[in-house]
């Protein structure tokens, strides 16, 4: 299938997964509110309570932050730049982009930002400025 037949898929799978996240973000702060509005029969009721309520609570952070990835992923169809890495400017394959559909970075740059916690060298940085900023990073090293 051409890149562009497949970037089509690829949009209305997210817009799909970008619906589906907010109604499970609306239900599951609407069943928050009803949980919290419940008065509890004893401790052991309220502390069940609050570990569920934590569960929720963070499942919906991670909803939430992966719905922010996929609205990003869709304004950048929209610019006309889906699909283009944003540390070295070079198509992300096909591939990448079926297995996760809102990726910014090709495999060598996401490899690089995983392995260094920085994003990878500017091609117009100099060597000296790159183990400048290196240099800086390990003065906080506290290992």
């Amino acid at each position: 299938m051409p890149r562009k037949e497949s970037l089509i898929a690829l949009h209305a799978i997210l817009v799909r997964r970008r619906d589906a996240l907010r109604s499970a973000l609306a239900g599951d702060l609407s069943l928050l509110k009803e949980l919290r509005s419940e008065s509890p029969g004893d401790v052991i009721d309220a502390a069940l309570d609050s570990t569920q309520d934590e569960i929720s609570s963070q499942l919906a952070e991670v909803e939430s932050r992966e719905l922010g990835q996929i609205e990003n992923a869709l304004e950048h169809m929209r610019a006309g730049h889906y699909g283009v890495c944003e540390f070295c400017g070079g198509k992300i394959p096909m591939a990448r982009l079926n297995a996760l559909p809102y990726a910014t970075m090709c495999i060598e740059c996401q490899r690089e930002v995983e392995r260094t916690g920085i994003g990878p060298a500017d091609p117009d940085e100099s060597e000296e400025s790159r183990e400048n900023s290196l240099a800086g990073d390990r003065e906080f090293d506290v290992s």
